[in-house]
């Protein structure tokens, strides 16, 4: 990450029992001022979180830069992307998703303030 610093809520769950079932959708916090990161799974090359954002947008000037590929979908909600010399940005909602390339620069220009964005990321 470039130009800009962040603060992000960063959780790394741990389940006792793997075989217990857990609902992406709940326990959300009722006041969230930053982005929501939870790591929900790792295993070698690969990283899964949920990523509850309220209002959101990346500060002005900041991109994402990163270092490997990001599958993203969104499960509720909605946002909108920018990617770096594009002038028309990328608007997903419920069930859309999208691969973003290690090193592609992007930014979230908007996130529902009605209602959570959450998210689901796959890092690889």
């Amino acid at each position: 990450m470039q130009n800009a610093t962040l603060t992000f809520y960063k959780i790394v769950f741990k389940a006792r029992d793997p075989m217990i079932p857990k609902n992406i959708l709940e326990n959300i916090p009722e006041v969230l001022s930053e982005e929501l990161f939870e790591v929900i799974q790792t295993g070698t090359g690969v990283r899964i979180e949920r990523i509850v954002s309220r209002g959101y947008a990346s500060p002005i000037g900041f991109w994402y830069d990163q270092e490997g590929h990001e599958w993203i979908l969104v499960l509720k909600g909605g946002t909108t992307l920018l990617f770096e010399g594009q002038s028309t940005a990328v608007v997903l909602g419920p069930g859309d998703y999208l691969n973003i390339p290690a090193h592609t620069r992007h930014r979230v220009e908007w996130t529902d303030p009605d209602q959570d964005t959450v998210w689901l990321a796959i890092y690889y």
